[in-house]
């Protein structure tokens, strides 16, 4: 128990210094749903940092995956789930677009400003995940999908 609260800590600390880093230095919000966007879409020249930005995120994970590799729960996907995983993914990029960012964006950035916009996010983002998780366990009986 200690042990992964001692690693919850150090991820959490790794991500606060990641945020203020990149604050400090491009004065930009870390924001992944924007960011991934904005490597998608660019404007005003600045697609190469949003690019290696997100290199980052999938080598780190890359790494982690293969140096430690108990990091990461094995989870049996069933034939059927992968509609499910595409749907879900669907309503995951249209809810950033319509809440103008996502977790990382409004639950870490947003709240460290405090923004009350990012609070009223978040808020609806635990919200809308505990529905979801409540519906698909006990009223659809999705059981281990969720």
């Amino acid at each position: 128990m200690f042990q992964s609260l001692m690693m919850g800590a150090l991820g959490g600390t790794l991500i606060g210094l990641s945020v203020a880093i990149m604050m400090l230095f491009l004065g930009r919000i870390t924001g992944i749903s924007g960011i991934f966007g904005g490597a998608m879409m660019p404007s005003d020249g600045d697609r190469v940092w949003r690019v290696l930005f997100v290199l980052g995120l999938l080598v780190g994970g890359l790494s982690l995956w293969l140096y430690y590799p108990t990091a990461f729960p094995v989870v049996s996907l069933k034939a059927m789930a992968w509609p499910v995983v595409v749907v879900a993914g669907l309503f995951v990029g249209v809810g950033t677009r319509m809440g103008s960012g996502c977790t990382s964006g409004h639950g870490v950035c947003g709240l460290a400003r405090l923004s009350v916009r990012s609070l009223v996010a978040t808020i609806t983002f635990i919200a809308a995940g505990a529905l979801t998780v409540f519906l698909a366990r006990h009223v659809f009986h999705l059981g281990a999908w969720i």
